[in-house]
């Protein structure tokens, strides 16, 4: 990893150009789960009068330009792949035991696979894994048999084994998971052998991580661990974040919006520190009460912890080689990254989305470090080439910061800077986040208070009077 930049003296970006590790393809991932009647989520991206996904989706997800998309999530647990596979109008439907009501099968794999192909992203899905210990529905369990075939039939590489395996008292033990993972990991690369696969390695109902014994037991079968990142609750009994209190006092919000992505920061150490295999957080978003609908979601106040949230992840990203934000889409809930109106309208990016664009869009091919920044600015950098990719966060609610990049012969910012932090994003103003962009042509730059920008900077030639 690279450390967090030290205040610089005066208002440079003091950055080490040495490369440091590859950045992932898949760091900026997303995680599509039909949620029943919970959100419409899966059902309300699709059009029924087409039989295919709404194209204002489409563009929508093709704009985003997520590096892979999983499919699955708890709904796996319970998901019989051959019922989503063949005509449409022949497939039985299921009950959503998780999220509630019925789903019609109308989207499947071959609908996951055409859709993660059209927009350039890496499809994954996530097996039913003996449905995770849990039986009392009767036979919807899939063995590592059922999940083999759906290797074979799906043709992917890259595939999960177990979601939040070691939540709730229902599930398997630890001991149980290990095992049945090594007989799932046998069977699936029997039917493929150039699969990889995410093995799940999060905390058990004692606190504790089954990464390391997953490894130590299974590591020679599976290539990644997987962790989560939800439960970011406030920890203040008085938090503003508790329904619409924020609104009171928008300034406290963001403040503590930006101490929940601490937590952020303690996960991905404490996951570091536990395996040596890569790390895949295959789920994530910010979720406040009222449970995943709060609206602070869709405005500008929360966009320090999303945006910080994606440096710790690159800064980690020697281990860390895929992270959702958040989840892919839906029409109700505000810990999205599009959301798509239903009836009819146009999907658009929430903040989340808008930074995960942003920063995905912008990203050199191996990282580098930033030894020292002006205070109040979050940096994570890049490089391919010649050519700087700084991702800069002003976590300063009400103040902007200038900020000069010796060693630069010029370059272009691309930002997003509301003119104030309660902006928010809905389909009358689907646009209000896309960043604006600018020529850097005097090697300085003022970044507005909260804004979130991408810094692209070419080096000057090696001997020249300013090096980085």
């Amino acid at each position: 990893m690279t450390a967090p930049a030290t205040a610089a003296q005066g208002d440079a970006v003091v950055i080490d150009p040495t490369p440091l590790f590859e950045i992932s393809p898949w760091l900026y991932m997303q995680f599509m789960e039909p949620l029943g009647v919970t959100d419409g989520s899966v059902a309300a991206a699709w059009d029924d009068d087409a039989d295919d996904w709404r194209e204002d989706f489409v563009e929508a997800l093709r704009d985003l330009a997520p590096g892979a998309i999983r499919f699955g999530g708890l709904f796996s647990r319970y998901y019989k792949w051959r019922e989503g596979i063949g005509p449409r109008a022949q497939r039985p439907a299921m009950r959503n035991h998780v999220w509630g009501g019925w789903e019609t099968n109308r989207v499947g794999t071959d609908e996951v696979v055409d859709l993660c192909r059209r927009v350039g992203a890496e499809p994954f899905f996530c097996v039913n894994f003996l449905s995770d210990g849990e039986t009392r529905y009767g036979a919807r369990a899939g063995d590592a048999s059922e999940a083999a075939a759906w290797v074979r039939y799906a043709g992917l590489d890259l595939w999960q084994i177990g979601n939040e395996t070691s939540y709730g008292a229902s599930c398997f033990t630890k001991a149980e998971a290990i095992a049945h993972t090594r007989a799932f990991a046998v069977a699936m690369r029997q039917a493929r052998p150039s699969i990889r696969l995410i093995a799940w390695g999060d905390r058990g109902r004692d606190g504790a991580l089954w990464a390391r014994d997953m490894e130590e037991q299974a590591g020679d079968l599976i290539d990644f661990i997987a962790i989560h990142m939800m439960g970011q609750h406030p920890a203040r009994p008085d938090s503003v974040l508790h329904g619409l209190r924020y609104e009171q006092d928008p300034a406290r919000a963001w403040d503590e919006l930006l101490a929940l992505s601490d937590a952020v920061e303690r996960r991905v150490t404490e996951i570091e520190e536990a395996t040596r295999k890569p790390v895949a957080i295959t789920e994530g978003h910010l979720s406040l009460r009222p449970h995943n609908v709060n609206p602070i979601l869709n405005e500008w106040l929360s966009a320090p912890y999303h945006a910080r949230s994606m440096n710790i992840y690159q800064r980690h990203g020697a281990r860390i080689r895929m992270a959702a934000t958040a989840d892919l889409q839906g029409n109700r809930w505000t810990t999205t990254a599009i959301m798509t109106p239903t009836p009819r309208g146009r999907s658009y990016l929430t903040p989340a989305g808008s930074i995960a664009r942003l920063f995905g869009r912008h990203t050199g091919a191996r990282a580098v470090a930033v030894t020292a920044a002006p205070a109040g600015l979050d940096i994570a950098a890049s490089r391919t080439g010649d050519r700087l990719f700084l991702h800069v966060a002003n976590l300063l609610y009400d103040r902007a910061v200038e900020a000069r990049f010796p060693g630069t012969t010029g370059g272009r910012v691309f930002e997003i800077a509301p003119d104030n932090p309660r902006r928010y994003v809905n389909e009358d103003q689907p646009d209000v986040f896309r960043p604006r962009e600018w020529a850097l042509t005097s090697g300085a730059w003022r970044f507005p208070a909260g804004s979130v920008s991408v810094v692209e900077l070419d080096r000057a030639p090696e001997g020249g009077s300013s090096p980085l």
